[in-house]
């Protein structure tokens, strides 16, 4: 058996990975597992408000990280640890645990490794990635057939992973076909170990098997030629024979470096969309919907705030109504705005301030000139367009006056940002790579 503080610490390190800072620091902060009795575990909590939550809302996902670790686990109970020390540790159990736990709450299918619980229902559209539904939408209705390969990118925690997901627990509980759902990264080791163990063509026929393929991080093979090559046999043989593949990046796959062009053709045959960081708009929808939780509604002055101020990352979003609702059990009553701010405060780090230099070296390096050049009066069309952009950018998502950004791009005219400024757009209208391209460099400055 493993020792209480060595297996809790390691529950814990997996279920950091999977949540907000906020929403881990909130719901498992002085916990600890009390002790191990014939297959149960008594897992310590600091209050019953604690304890009714992590029952509610994590109860299964803690259960199958213990029986991960120890297979002998059997049953998970909750004891308030810290209310009243003087009294004998009283054991509370959950609803659950006198219940048959249905296998798949427990447990990510290891056949599929699909979480039952990312699904269209539970996905909040928006203008933000209202495209990339739609897609996911067309690719459900026709697998293999529309849109393959379809290829998602976007900033970490703009739903990427949910989606790509929800089209593969869609397709798995709507037809017979063999869905399955790995990480680049997973991809590689298992690679790895057919190698080392002279088994490669059984790696081979795993992968081949299956008639929707999900990849997700597909970054990871940024410059790992092997594990490239064998990606690119792989999706020559599913293509082939109709079956449906579906990646995701944090970038586009033209602007990932070291990888193959044969690949970066083969991931462009089919559609390739983008996520962005939500509007406001999107993360106020975002904030009511997953609210539900709270005890008290939010008001729409509480979730203008939380829209504006916590932006780009739909975890943090989580993490932080999360603290809200917490917060309002505890109270027993609605948060005022003033709350709510020391909670953003202490939950959410600073805005990210970036400088015009920063902005202006950014630009340069993503497309790969000389930083001095976008300061000089060449005409260069290597030089303009990322000047223009630089200028578009300064003045959409900073709000720098016209002159003020002519001033300090080498004292340039403020007509003539202007005009830089309607240029581009006007181009991003017609021109899908550049929308990629100023999103990939936008997502940089969030």
């Amino acid at each position: 058996m493993m020792d209480n503080k060595k297996l809790w610490d390691s529950v814990l390190v997996e279920m950091e990975l999977n949540l907000s800072k906020p929403n881990f620091n909130t719901w498992f902060k002085d916990t600890s597992i009390m002790k191990q009795e014939e297959g149960a575990v008594y897992l310590g909590v600091p209050n019953t408000f604690v304890q009714d939550w992590l029952g509610s809302k994590f109860h299964n996902t803690i259960l199958k990280a213990l029986r991960t670790l120890s297979p002998n686990v059997q049953s998970l109970h909750y004891i308030i640890s810290k209310e009243n020390p003087k009294e004998k540790l009283v054991v509370e159990k959950t609803p659950q645990v006198n219940k048959e736990l249905p296998i798949a709450d427990i447990y990510i299918n290891k056949e599929d490794n699909l979480n039952p619980r990312y699904t269209f229902e539970s996905f909040v559209v928006g203008p933000f990635n209202e495209f990339a539904h739609a897609a996911s939408q067309a690719v459900i209705k026709k697998p293999g057939i529309v849109y393959n390969p379809l290829f998602i990118y976007g900033g970490t925690g703009h739903g990427k992973t949910h989606l790509i997901q929800a089209i593969g627990n869609y397709i798995k509980n709507s037809s017979n076909k063999k869905v399955f759902y790995t990480t680049s990264e997973k991809f590689g080791q298992e690679y790895i170990n057919a190698l080392q163990l002279n088994k490669p063509n059984f790696f081979k026929e795993k992968y081949r098997k299956y008639d929707v393929l999900i990849m997700d991080d597909i970054q990871f093979f940024s410059g790992k030629m092997k594990m490239q090559e064998e990606v690119f046999h792989l999706f020559n043989h599913l293509y082939d024979n109709n079956k449906q593949i579906i990646f995701s990046s944090d970038k586009h796959p033209g602007l990932i470096q070291d990888l193959e062009d044969r690949l970066k053709s083969r991931f462009s045959a089919g559609m390739i969309v983008d996520i962005p960081a939500p509007d406001n708009e999107s993360r106020a929808a975002i904030i009511r919907t997953k609210s539900t939780s709270c005890l008290y509604p939010l008001t729409k002055e509480i979730i203008d705030y939380l829209a504006y101020s916590v932006v780009g990352n739909i975890r943090e979003l989580e993490g932080i109504i999360n603290s809200i609702s917490c917060q309002t059990q505890l109270k027993n009553r609605e948060l005022s705005l003033v709350e709510v701010k020391n909670l953003v405060k202490n939950n959410v780090g600073p805005k990210k301030l970036v400088s015009t230099k920063e902005v202006i070296k950014t630009v340069a390096e993503f497309y790969n000139i000389e930083e001095h050049l976008i300061y000089a009066k060449t005409r260069k069309k290597e030089v303009i367009k990322p000047r223009q952009i630089i200028m578009y950018i300064l003045r959409e998502d900073f709000n720098i006056s016209y002159p003020a950004i002519g001033e300090k791009l080498g004292g340039r005219d403020h007509t003539t940002v202007m005009h830089s400024c309607e240029k581009i757009k006007n181009d991003i209208k017609l021109d899908e790579m550049l929308v990629q391209e100023i999103n990939q460099l936008r997502s940089i400055f969030v």
